[in-house]
Order: structure tokens, then C-alpha cells, then sequence
């Protein structure tokens, strides 16, 4: 194939795939929108669309640069903006010399950095999900700022950018823990902050089920991350000019399905025992435990390791759910079991599948990652507690923030009725 050829077929992957990782934005939409009850679903769909442009808008004017540009081995380039290469912004003016330096990059420059962006704005996706239904609009939106142009840059900046972690030879083919743990530590931070749902806990500490309002969305929500997580991975090859990218491609494909798959077996098989009851949005949160899993080494070749991590990422996930509640925190979603627990799996599980990865390498990322997001987190979301309020008040919370913050109702035909136990003291 000719360099013009590749440097097309490459270009056109980074769009295409990232297309399809933009598309997860509808899912984790559904997906949350479906889970809260009725009363918060209109300001779901506000936070999903508001964290995706500030996502884009973040990593545009800083994020990328600080993930990319001049990495030092601890963060890139403070400078602002970023756009096409200087070859490619003359062959757009017509200099045709410039073709050649334009081809040798082997991809259009802002290909690559739309493909990064909506990876970042799936990071802040998992935020949104765990905190829903007490959240405080404005806290979320500034909190999703600094976690798109700040602390998913730099963690990128240590393990994508060529970074320090990189050097040491962590391995995270997609970002089982680059992204989707990042995400997972700051929900988790934003959680033990803002304190569960009003009524969520009885006195004795036992969780109470909050029924999702329409498990067709959840599950619509589901099979859109599913069909979204095949250009996660997919896309992460970073080429498709050549018969071994396209080969190792259709390799992370089927490794993502027969995960995801594995992960809603293992989630039927082990979630009575574990919960003490079938579950249907556990099962769904299994087939996501398993795409997190996956997500950190998709290119294995022999595809019964890609089952086996899929299924342990599902049971760990629902595990996951038990440990949440007995520390009487409340993750609408899941989230944090499905993208920090099993991102952490998975993390490791990259040394079961690929002889040449160090398991002491593989924590050492994953605790410093784990450190760096969870404590900046933890300190940013008491910072707006202590000034603009993190949490909505308890009027709000009671009648809905769709009534009580923006005026519109998702389901204006219900009738929207109080609790039983959301007066009683906690």
C-alpha cells in the first residue's frame, strides 16, 4: 500500500472509531437516564450533553497539550489550543510540497486528537453516573473541567504521552485504568463526599433498593456502550494501513465481544449468591465489568483468556456492589464497581495474558494513578462543598431536579410521588 494510502486509511480509522466512542456518550446517557428515577432524568440528559462539550472544549484548549506536547516524563505542555501541523495547514493552502511531510506523520494531526478527546469525556461519563440524582448542576460542570483539562491529561502524560510510566513498562493497551479508572477514583472521591441518596440507607445500614425506571433504557444504554466499546478498543490499534493493523484489529474486536459476553454469563451464574437475589441491572453492569476488564490488553491472541477476564471483571463488579453498600456509599449506577474495580482487574490481568508485563509495574500504576486522581478529587470536591455546595438541598432532592432546578419534567404524563423514608433520619 502507498504512504498516501496509509496515511487514509489510518486517518479515516482514528474518525470512524472515535465516531463510534463519541456514540458511548447516547449510552452512558440511557444507561443513567434509565437508572435514576423519574423525577432526575431530564437533568441526566443535561449533564451527559454539558460534560461532553466541556470534555471537547477542555481538552482543546489545554488538555491535549498537557497530555501530549513535550512530555517531560510527568506532564506535557502548558501551552494553549491546538491544531493542524504546520505542513498540513500549508498543503490546505495549496502547497503541494508539503505533501510529503504530511504523509510521514502517517495520520492527519486532528484525527488523533479527536479520537483522544472522546476518550476523556467517557473518563467524566462514570462521574456522572455514580453522583446522579444529589449532585449539584454547577459543582459537576466545574469539577468535569478539571478532570478533562487537568487530571486525565496528566495521568495520560505518564503512560500514553511516553511518560514515566510508560518508561517503566506499565501496559494499558486501551485505559482500563487510564481511563476508566480515572473515572472510577474521582466518582468514588465524589461520592464519600456528597454522602448517599436520602433514604438510601436504614439505620442499621442496610441499602434499599432504588428500582431504575426503565430497564428498557438501561438496557438500550448497555448494547450502545457494547456497539461504542468496539471502536474503544478497536480504534486503540492507532492504524489500520497495513495487513498486520487490520489483522491485530479484527483480533481486539472479537477479544471485546467475547468478553463483554463472558461478563453477562459469569454476571447470570454469581449474582444470587453474591447479592442474594437475580438482579437485571447487575447482569447489564456485568457486560460492562467485562468491556472495562478487556479494555487494558484487547490484542491477546488466543481468545479464551479474553472470556475468562471478561467473566472475573463481571463477578468482581458485582462484588463490588456488596463492599459499596457495607462503607454506605452510594453509586446510582454502579459505576465505580463496573469501571474502577474491574479496571483494576484488568490493570492486572494484562500479566496473565502477556508474559513480558511486570506485575509489580502493572500495581505500581495502579496505586499511582489511584493516589493522584482520588486525592486531587477528594480535595476538589470538598473545595465546592465548602463554597458553591456540592449537594443539592433536600427540597430538591425530594421533589426531583427536573421540577425543582429545571422546569421540565422527562415524564410530565407521571405522577411524581414522595419516598416513604426519605424524612428519616440516617
Amino acid at each position: 500500500m502507498s504512504q498516501e494510502a496509509q496515511f487514509v486509511f489510518n486517518t479515516l480509522s482514528f474518525l470512524i472509531w472515535g465516531g463510534l466512542v463519541m456514540w458511548m456518550a447516547a449510552g452512558f446517557t440511557m444507561l443513567e437516564s434509565g437508572s435514576v428515577r423519574t423525577k432526575n432524568a431530564s437533568v441526566i440528559c443535561l449533564k451527559n450533553v454539558g460534560l461532553y462539550s466541556i470534555a471537547g472544549m477542555a481538552f482543546y484548549l489545554i488538555g491535549y497539550n498537557l497530555m501530549y506536547v513535550d512530555v517531560s516524563g510527568w506532564i506535557g505542555s502548558f501551552k494553549l489550543f491546538y491544531g493542524p501541523s504546520e505542513a498540513e495547514i500549508a498543503l490546505l493552502g495549496g502547497d503541494e510540497s508539503a505533501t510529503e511531510a504530511v504523509l510521514e506523520n502517517g495520520y492527519s494531526v486532528m484525527s488523533d486528537w479527536f479520537f483522544q478527546m472522546v476518550f476523556v469525556a467517557t473518563a467524566a461519563s462514570i462521574v456522572s453516573g455514580t453522583l446522579a440524582e444529589r449532585i449539584n448542576l454547577w459543582a459537576f460542570f466545574i469539577f468535569t473541567l478539571v478532570l478533562t483539562g487537568f487530571i486525565y491529561p496528566v495521568v495520560g502524560a505518564w503512560t500514553w504521552g511516553l511518560g514515566w510510566l510508560s518508561e517503566v513498562g506499565f501496559h494499558d493497551f486501551a485505559g482500563s485504568t487510564i481511563v476508566h479508572s480515572t473515572g472510577g477514583w474521582a466518582a468514588l472521591a465524589g461520592a464519600i463526599v456528597l454522602g448517599a441518596r436520602l433514604g438510601k440507607f436504614s439505620k442499621d445500614g442496610t441499602a434499599r433498593p432504588t428500582p431504575p425506571s426503565s430497564v428498557p433504557v438501561v438496557t438500550l444504554g448497555v448494547f450502545i456502550l457494547w456497539f461504542g466499546w468496539l471502536g474503544f478498543n478497536g480504534g486503540s490499534v492507532l492504524a489500520l494501513g497495513s495487513a498486520s493493523a487490520a489483522t491485530s484489529m479484527s483480533v481486539v474486536l472479537v477479544n471485546t465481544n467475547l468478553a463483554a459476553a463472558g461478563g453477562v454469563i459469569a454476571a447470570i451464574i454469581f449474582v444470587r449468591p453474591i447479592l442474594g437475589r437475580f438482579d437485571l441491572v447487575a447482569v447489564l453492569n456485568g457486560a460492562i465489568g467485562g468491556l472495562v476488564a478487556i479494555t487494558a490488553a484487547p490484542d491477546m491472541v488466543n481468545h479464551y483468556w479474553a472470556i475468562l477476564v471478561g467473566a472475573v471483571g463481571a463477578i468482581v463488579c458485582t462484588a463490588g456492589y456488596r463492599l459499596l453498600w457495607s462503607f454506605r456509599v452510594d453509586d446510582v449506577v454502579g459505576a465505580v464497581p463496573a469501571h474502577l474495580f474491574a479496571g483494576i482487574w484488568g490493570t492486572l490481568a494484562v500479566c496473565i495474558t502477556h508474559n513480558d508485563t511486570n506485575l509489580g509495574v502493572q500495581l505500581l500504576g495502579i496505586l499511582t494513578v489511584g493516589v493522584f486522581v482520588f486525592s486531587i478529587s477528594y480535595v476538589l470536591w470538598k473545595v465546592l462543598d465548602m463554597t458553591i455546595g456540592a449537594r443539592v438541598s433536600k427540597g430538591v432532592e425530594q421533589l426531583g431536579q427536573d421540577a425543582a432546578e429545571l422546569g421540565i419534567e422527562a415524564y410530565p404524563e407521571f405522577v411524581l410521588m414522595p419516598e416513604p423514608y426519605e424524612d428519616e433520619d440516617e
